[in-house]
């Protein structure tokens, strides 16, 4: 519903009729067995949702500045390249028949490749859905900007571990930002890292 009272505008939406998610938590721990037409449909909306018009920048400059040397061993890129995204698409925003996508309150400006790269750290507990999203958004995530975006979410996941969230996928993160840039990422205290 929306609706406007004096200057403001309101709306409101209800997330009971959207259906269940497709977890009840941000990351995957089996396989939900997603038709290939939901797969297909994801890649058409994301698509669609990078040529919309963004205003605002999740994920500011400073931030990654401070994250890529912390959680990744690597300076942070001098230039990144946008495009409008979701900004959190995890698993508990999504739903699984119909596809939608929940949750938009970090919606704005992210790193080409972002989106996609969220989903896939946070499926990394289950290779085959894991791998598949690495197949499915190939042609952004093996791009020099898609690399950019994959490295922000996995700095932003290695950091999420580090305040004691997801400890099980530590070790998966550290892997994957080994193969992407050739460093051992920092041993923080709670990720349990080791060189």
């Amino acid at each position: 519903m929306d609706w406007t009272k004096d200057d403001w505008f309101y709306q409101a939406d209800v997330f009971d009729f959207t259906g269940p998610a497709v977890s009840s938590t941000p990351g995957l721990h089996a396989d939900p067995g997603l038709e290939d037409n939901w797969w297909s449909d994801l890649k058409n909306a994301l698509a669609g949702i990078a040529t919309a018009p963004g205003t605002k920048i999740t994920l500011r400059p400073t931030w990654i500045d401070q994250v890529f040397p912390t959680y990744l061993g690597i300076p942070a890129p001098a230039n990144i390249e946008r495009v409008t995204g979701h900004g959190d698409l995890q698993w508990s925003n999504l739903t699984a028949d119909p596809l939608m996508i929940l949750d938009w309150e970090r919606w704005g400006l992210v790193p080409v490749g972002y989106d996609p790269a969220v989903l896939w750290v946070s499926s990394l507990l289950v290779p085959a859905v894991a791998d598949r999203i690495r197949a499915e958004f190939s042609d952004i995530l093996d791009t020099p900007a898609g690399r950019i975006g994959q490295l922000v979410a996995l700095a932003e996941m290695l950091q999420a571990v580090d305040r004691g969230y997801y400890p099980q996928l530590a070790p998966h993160l550290a892997d994957q930002a080994r193969e992407l840039t050739g460093v051992t990422p920092p041993q923080g205290p709670a990720l349990g890292l080791v060189r």
